[in-house]
């Protein structure tokens, strides 16, 4: 029994999605082409390999799904996706990206089977497992999003901002706190 089907998965990336939106929005266009370590991506570009990254599941799994790497052509696929996010982009850009890929990584993932998502996949030779299940595989997309994501609180971080999820953590704390007081302050003037 599969208790996290096609639906939970397409729902989770939906949120992971938003979020990853959410800090694009948060930072301003200005600091796109901030980079927190020589090497590393800008914030431009982490947003736009977030944007692109599915496609390489979507490559694998949609329209004539494969069941190995067996003959796939990486590089193909490899260049494109270093040349799309070497493009330049506006903020606006990189946000309607970040959009429109979502949603077709979504649609995608709402119109699988359980059945799909228990598909063997196998790993190329030597890999350790030698298979993965497609459920395992297409969940990596989030996993990869949130990964990036984290790079991009950091960058926020040291920017000098403090990241939605953060933030809204904080006043939800406060406000228990507060609400703890008054509940305290209630409590002794009534005894």
């Amino acid at each position: 029994m599969i208790y996290y089907g096609a639906k939970e998965l397409a729902a989770s990336f939906r949120t992971v999605r938003q979020n990853t939106i959410q800090i694009a929005e948060d930072i301003a266009e200005d600091q796109y082409g901030f980079t927190p370590a020589e090497g590393a991506r800008s914030i431009a570009r982490t947003l736009v390999h977030i944007a692109l990254s599915p496609q390489f599941q979507h490559a694998l799994h949609a329209g004539e799904p494969r069941s190995s790497f067996e003959g796939f052509d990486f590089q193909p696929l490899m260049k494109r996706a270093a040349e799309q996010e070497a493009e330049e982009r506006t903020k606006s850009q990189i946000l309607d990206l970040l959009k429109t890929e979502g949603a077709v990584w979504a649609s995608f993932l709402d119109g699988v089977s359980d059945d799909f998502l228990a598909e063997p996949f196998a790993m190329p030779p030597g890999a350790t497992p030698a298979t993965k299940s497609r459920f395992e595989m297409l969940l990596s997309v989030k996993e990869h999003e949130m990964h990036h994501r984290g790079q991009l609180m950091v960058a926020q971080r040291l920017l000098g901002s403090v990241p939605h999820l953060t933030r809204s953590r904080e006043e939800n704390l406060t406000r228990m706190r507060q609400e703890h007081a008054a509940r305290a302050q209630s409590a002794s003037s009534e005894a």
